[in-house]
This record gives structure tokens, sequence and C-alpha cells, in this order.
């Protein structure tokens, strides 16, 4: 059976077009039957809408709170009874409930724990890449708990960092391997191959 996913984010919806193409050839065995966003003003949300997925607008300034704003988003999920929940760019803390515990994905662009934490995101990520003459950056899918970039690593991928590299060369660089990472990782868990034991990952047949 698929793996229903659904999505959030507040952005164009490059990484859910990423999944979305992964599962139209085939390469992995997942559905999303949902996508909230944060912004209504979202372009993932125009692609659900071309594929026939369920599309919501969920603005944070619509809510008193991060608690009512969460509450929000978690009935939504729950009404899809979605398996796992995937960030694609979504720029809010999550506040995780019981129910979700180990069941949301998040792919940061760096290699945790470097480079991550609050205000850790998109441009700024590279620029402290950079900044600091790190000689290999990457990226790193990981479960999402209440804290920036936090909770068990379950994939990591590295790529060089030149020395004539811009934020913008880098950056391409990185969402390359984000590309690749992603799916795969989705990919495991819907195939019952990740495990997580005592805080770490465990992927059943790796070495």
């Amino acid at each position: 059976m698929a793996l229903k996913l659904g999505v959030l984010l507040s952005g164009s919806g490059t990484t859910l077009q990423n999944i979305l193409d992964h599962i139209d050839r085939g390469a992995l065995n997942a559905s999303v039957c949902c996508v909230v966003a944060s912004r209504a003003d979202a372009y993932g949300l125009v692609r659900a809408r071309d594929h026939g997925i369920p599309d919501y607008a969920v603005p944070r300034n619509a809510y008193p709170d991060g608690a009512a704003f969460n509450e929000a988003l978690w009935a939504l999920l729950r009404q899809h009874e979605v398996d796992l929940v995937v960030l694609a760019g979504f720029m809010s803390l999550l506040q995780v409930p019981e129910d979700f515990h180990h069941r949301i994905i998040n792919v940061h662009p760096a290699l945790i724990p470097a480079f991550c934490g609050k205000g850790m995101y998109g441009h700024h990520v590279h620029e402290a890449v950079l900044a600091f003459g790190a000689r290999i950056s990457g990226a790193t899918v990981h479960f999402v708990d209440g804290e920036y970039d936090h909770g068990p690593i379950i994939l990591q991928g590295t790529v060089p960092v030149l020395q004539d590299d811009t934020p913008d060369s880098l950056a391409a660089r990185v969402q390359e391997k984000e590309r690749e990472l992603y799916p795969q990782a989705i990919a495991l868990i819907a195939a019952g191959k990740v495990r997580v034991e005592q805080g770490r990952v465990i992927i059943e047949g790796a070495e």
C-alpha cells in the first residue's frame, strides 16, 4: 500500500514537485493526499491543485498564537489520515503532538549539527558555510521534533565547497543533493526499513 503523505510548505513548492515527479514515474511508492501552506499565496498550492491534490492555506497570522496555528494544521492532517508529514520549505516551527512522533520529516541544506538552528534557512545557511571556510557541505534528512533542525538523522549527503563558490552556486549543488536524498528517505520509510532506537535512526540493510 502506498505511503500517504501530507506536505507542509510556505513557498514555491519545488520540493513538492520533486516528490510528485518521483511518484508519477513510479520511483516512489507513495501518494500526496493533501498539501497545506502557511501562506495563502504559496505557489505550492497551485502545484497541488494542478495534480488534483486537496490544498489548504493555513496562514500563521490568522491565528492568535502558535498553539492554535499548530492545532489547525494537525486537524487537517488527521482528517486526511496521513502516514507521514513531509516538510517542503515550511517556515514555521511545529509543536509535535504525540501521535505524530517520528512521523514528520524535513530536509536541511547543510550537514546537521553544523549550520542549523533558528535563522539558518535558505541562503543564510550557504552564506554561513562560505564565511566559515568549510570544505564540504551537503543536505540532511531528519525526523522533526519541537526544535529547529533537530531530531534523529535519517540520511546525509555531502557536496564539495569550491573556492570560487557563491551562495547561489553552492545552493544549486546542495539542492541537487536534496532532490536525491528526500525521495530516497521517503522510500525507505515506505518500505518499513526505518526505525528509531535511543534517539538514533536504524536503517534495515544499511552498513
